[in-house]
Formats: structure tokens, C-alpha cells, sequence
């Protein structure tokens, strides 16, 4: 689709520089009607001053919507369900917030007749990918247009200084922020600028979310996490909505320095990537949803989960959420959390995570199984001699020729 026949596009806003530049810079270059949309998914934003910037650089329409709930409900916990952690460490907190923002750019150009939407992520990053992904899964025949990569702007300075000769008012400083941020209920994410050099340790001053360790709380709290069908409902037995359970636990593990994170990742793109970031009630959930497995999961069904799972994380980091694998790789897990369901209490100390106690009206334990007592109407030990013998039968084998050679 060429620049003149598109004629009206949404874009993915969010009142900072770079996208209040791109609105001015669509608007310019396209000559067409550009829609803002903002979703709020708990990042810290003052959504009346997103709606002023649009309109004061003349969007045509500005549309705010309160996403949390659905984020929560419909994102996050999907994926939790899967104990999801990208390369053994990173809990997905900006990879699962792509999807959704995709999904509802997509449905508002339908509703608005756009020909295109637009999105802030710059040409070396993941976001670029699971946006565009993301749209081209729910409408093959969209337009996208990344002005980053195709822009002559290459730095922040650049974009203030094209605010300047434009009359845009914006409070920007080309020195600052030192790093970037992407914030939403679930995580904050920083990279870039002086997180670069991984050899040198982040700052204490770029977390907003935990205290530190000398800083946490001197006393040991528990808490109860309440879990229905592998989706934490309550929170001490008082059941709340997924995005309140969520923002609670963020507080109850951020004043504990639970949740940090520091990782050298790799990006879909081919490089290495610095990524500081910041998950606590994230962090509690993983925690407390394997200690209610361990009781309502049978060892094979658990074990092919585990299995399963960095293949189900690497879909939702590259951008693939609304691929048909992904989908399949979801029924998958759903069907095993059936009946996952019951309390995980946990104590918090330090930036540590102690189970006390886990119960379920489905759990396999069976106490009468595993004593050492005698136990002979339940289990006869005797019994396990020909179990090693029949498993043990091809690697007497293989010792048998390796011996002969």
C-alpha cells in the first residue's frame, strides 16, 4: 500500500516523545487522519495528559481504554498456567502484552475504517516483531508502518529537536531518561544506556517496583495464594479480581526486594540484549502454581508440561501468541489444570519465597503410600525388585558389549 492511499491509520500511543513525534510525523508525511489508541495495562501514565498531547497535535480521534482486567484474566494468567519463563529466567512481562494491544489496533481500524496502523518500536528490537506478528494474524491485508525504521531520526536528541522547529510541547531533556522503560501490571523492564555494559552492575536507583534486600522488611510475612483450575482466585481466602490479586501480590513482594531480575538474553532478532526486570507478584504465582501442581499433577503429565514449556515461552516472545501452534500448545495446558486447585501459603523474608504449606481437594500425595512405616496393604516393597529389574534390562545390556568390546 503506497504512502497516498492510505488515508487513515491507528497508532499505538502513549504521550511520550517518541510517539507524540511520530503522531506529528504521520499526520505530515501520510496526510492522513491518525487515531491514538492508549491501553492502560497498569503503566504509570496520566491518561489526561495523553489525551491533551493528542489532540493539541491533531488526532482525529483519541481513544483511552482500561485494559488490566482483561490483560490479567486473559493474558498473564493463560500463560502462568504453564509455569512460562523465557530461557530458564524472564517471566514474558512486556513479550505477553503484545498481543492484546495488537488485538484491540486491529479491531478499533476496523471499527474506525483505517488502512493502517503504527507503532513507537525501533528496527533491532522484539517489539517491532510481535506487534506486526501479532497484527497480520488477526488481519492479513492491514498495512503497518514502523516509522523507526524508515525515519532519518536516530536519537532522542533528534526527535526534541524536531518538537522544536514543529512547536510541539513536550517537557523532554535530550540527556534523560539514561535507559528505557516498558511498564504494565504485571512487569517494568529496563535496557539500554547504561544497562548496556553487562559487566557493570545496574544502579539501585532504576528500581521502582522492590526494595532493595538492606531496605526490605525486617519481619517475615505469610501469605495464602487461593488457586481454581490453575488460575489464582483469592488472596488469604478472600477472593479477588485477577488484576486486584495481581496488584496486591506486587505490593505484599515488592517491600520484600522479591521479583528482580538481571539477564543477558537473546532477542529474536539474532543479538544480545541486557533486560533488567522487575516481577514481584509474578514471581509469587510461579512459586506458589508449582507447589499446587506438585499435589494435583501426575509425574508424566508434569514432566510434559516442563518439557513443552520453553517451546511455549519462545512462541510468546517471538510474537507468535496467535499462531495455531501456540493455540494448540494452550489446550494442551488448560486440559491439565483441570484440577488444579487448592491454597499455597508462603512466607516472605528477604527476597526469599519459602513454602509453608500446600493443600488441594485433588492431590495425589498420598501419606499412606509414602510412609516408611509398614505400609504392606498399600505397598509391598517387594514389589520393586522386578520394576529395577525390567528397567535396568537394556543398560545390562549395553554394559554386557561394552565389557565384550
Amino acid at each position: 500500500m503506497s504512502t497516498k492511499q492510505i488515508k487513515k491509520i491507528v497508532l499505538a500511543y502513549s504521550g511520550g516523545l517518541d510517539t507524540t513525534v511520530i503522531l506529528h510525523w504521520l499526520k505530515e508525511t501520510y496526510n492522513a487522519e491518525v487515531i491514538t489508541f492508549t491501553a492502560d495495562i497498569g503503566q504509570d501514565h496520566n491518561p489526561d495528559l495523553v489525551k491533551k498531547r493528542a489532540n493539541e497535535i491533531g488526532a482525529s480521534k483519541v481513544i483511552l481504554e482500561d485494559l488490566k482486567e482483561e490483560f490479567v484474566k486473559e493474558y498473564v494468567f493463560p500463560m502462568f498456567r504453564a509455569n512460562t519463563l523465557y530461557e530458564g529466567e524472564y517471566l514474558l512481562g512486556t513479550s505477553i502484552a503484545r498481543p492484546l494491544i495488537s488485538k484491540r489496533m486491529i479491531e478499533i481500524a476496523e471499527e474506525e475504517g483505517a488502512d493502517a496502523i503504527a507503532h513507537g518500536a525501533t528496527g533491532k528490537g522484539n517489539d517491532q516483531i510481535r506487534f506486526e506478528i501479532g497484527a497480520y494474524s488477526l488481519n492479513p491485508s492491514i498495512a503497518v508502518i514502523a516509522p523507526w525504521r524508515t525515519w532519518d531520526f536516530v536519537s532522542r536528541a533528534d526527535l526534541i529537536d524536531y518538537c522544536k522547529k514543529n512547536q510541539i510541547n513536550i517537557d523532554a531533556d535530550p540527556d534523560e531518561p539514561m535507559y528505557s522503560t516498558d511498564e504494565n501490571i504485571l512487569h517494568t523492564s529496563y535496557e539500554g544506556e547504561i544497562l548496556e555494559d553487562p559487566s557493570i552492575p545496574a544502579p539501585e536507583s532504576i528500581w521502582q517496583r522492590t526494595s532493595s534486600l538492606k531496605e526490605a522488611q525486617d519481619s517475615e510475612e505469610e501469605i495464602t495464594i487461593n488457586f481454581k483450575n490453575g488460575d489464582p482466585v483469592g488472596l488469604d481466602g478472600k477472593d479477588l479480581d485477577s488484576s486486584q490479586l495481581l496488584e496486591t501480590l506486587n505490593i505484599i513482594a515488592g517491600k520484600h526486594g522479591i521479583g528482580r531480575l538481571d539477564l543477558v538474553e537473546n532477542r529474536f532478532t539474532g543479538m544480545k540484549s541486557r533486560g533488567c526486570y522487575e516481577t514481584p507478584g509474578g514471581t509469587l504465582l510461579l512459586k506458589a502454581h508449582r507447589a499446587i501442581e506438585s499435589l494435583a499433577l501426575d509425574a508424566q503429565t508434569g514432566h510434559l508440561k516442563d518439557e513443552l514449556m520453553p517451546k511455549y515461552a519462545q512462541l510468546i516472545y517471538d510474537g507468535f501468541w496467535w499462531s495455531p501452534e501456540r493455540e494448540a500448545l494452550q489446550a494442551f495446558i488448560d486440559k491439565t489444570q483441570e484440577l488444579v486447585t487448592g491454597s499455597v501459603k508462603l512466607g516472605l523474608y528477604k527476597g526469599n519465597i519459602i513454602i509453608k504449606e500446600r493443600t488441594s481437594p485433588n492431590s495425589l500425595y498420598d501419606p499412606k503410600i509414602v510412609t516408611f512405616e509398614d505400609d504392606e496393604n498399600t505397598y509391598n516393597q517387594s514389589d520393586a525388585t522386578g520394576f529395577i529389574k525390567i528397567n535396568s534390562l537394556r543398560l545390562k545390556a549395553n554394559a554386557k558389549r561394552k565389557k565384550e568390546d
